[in-house]
């Protein structure tokens, strides 16, 4: 497995396979993620505090073997697709993003760079994702749906 998979490992399932000090006596890889928010930095900060910490927890901390590159969109959902395409071209790790909008300009920005959704409607209804239990793609995370809504054989 390779350490771009055991990152995204990291963020999506909260583990990792192999402590950091196995990955060799190299210098360590400075890994970058890449957070796309559509809304505003100044409402994100309690949630990518506790990103932080968790990172931490797994021995991946900013500045030593961690870049993480943050676009917020401020609100203006059509900002999306531009700064998703930044990210790309910054050549990050792994994009984390939340909500439909946002994951669809990160997964219409880049078919190869593995994308964490951390919250998103029905990925499966939205077209996201092919299904829940083979998902395809560079796509994984948390997704909802209501289950009235299937009986009903409308989507979220």
């Amino acid at each position: 497995m390779n350490n771009r998979r055991k990152l995204v490992i990291a963020l999506g399932a909260g583990a990792l396979a192999t402590p950091l000090a196995s990955f060799g006596q190299q210098q360590p890889k400075i890994f970058r993620i890449g957070i796309l928010n559509p809304g505003l930095a100044s409402a994100a900060t309690a949630r990518l505090e506790a990103l932080r910490s968790g990172l931490r927890d797994y021995s991946y901390v900013e500045g030593k073997n961690l870049a993480i590159e943050f676009r917020f969109a401020d609100g203006k959902y059509e900002r999306l697709p531009e700064l998703a395409a930044e990210l790309v071209r910054l050549n990050v790790d792994v994009i984390v993003t939340g909500g439909t909008p946002s994951v669809r300009a990160a997964k219409e920005a880049t078919a190869t760079i593995p994308i964490v959704m951390t919250v998103t409607g029905d990925a499966v209804g939205s077209g996201l994702i092919a299904s829940l239990a083979r998902p395809g793609g560079n796509l994984t995370g948390a997704t909802y749906f209501n289950p009235n809504s299937l009986r009903n054989g409308l989507s979220c």
